[in-house]
């Protein structure tokens, strides 16, 4: 790998973002990253949007969600979605972008961010766990929800 570097979803890369090939199984547990577009537009202020990219190359993407007034607590300072190319998993990617997320939450102020994942054998758990997650709860549906500790 490169250095690794991020840059904000755009029109120039949204479709290589929607293009990250994953690996067999983990395709239920994610949403598509053009989604995130559309989020960023209904509220521009909580919405951030970045693609990872090792070189000219997106290898990977993360959606973060700040907004210190929400009502519930696990959605002030979140992830929405993370997402990294089959190719690039365990290579660190997945990590620079948390912790680039987990950087802009402590630079707005939060002391914790949170991120709420579905179990599943091909699913996140062990990467945020690995990250440094703690499993704090439940959704009502069943979704973990985990907090990293700033």
């Amino acid at each position: 790998m490169a250095e690794l570097r991020l840059e904000e979803l755009s029109a120039k890369t949204i479709v290589a973002a929607n293009s990250l090939t994953l690996r067999p199984g983990q395709e239920q547990f994610v949403t598509p990253p053009s989604y995130a577009i559309a989020d960023a537009y209904i509220d521009p202020e909580t919405s951030w949007p970045r693609v990872v990219l090792d070189g000219d190359e997106v290898v990977g993407f993360i959606r973060g969600n700040f907004d210190p007034d929400s009502s519930q607590e696990e959605f002030r300072s979140c992830i929405w979605r993370v997402t990294v190319a089959a190719d690039a998993q365990g290579a660190g990617v997945g990590r620079f972008a948390v912790w680039a997320l987990a950087n802009e939450a402590r630079s707005r102020g939060f002391d914790r961010l949170t991120a709420i994942w579905e179990e599943g054998e091909e699913g996140p758990e062990q990467f945020f766990l690995h990250t440094g997650f703690t499993v704090v709860g439940e959704t009502q549906y069943g979704e973990k929800i985990g907090v990293l500790n700033l």
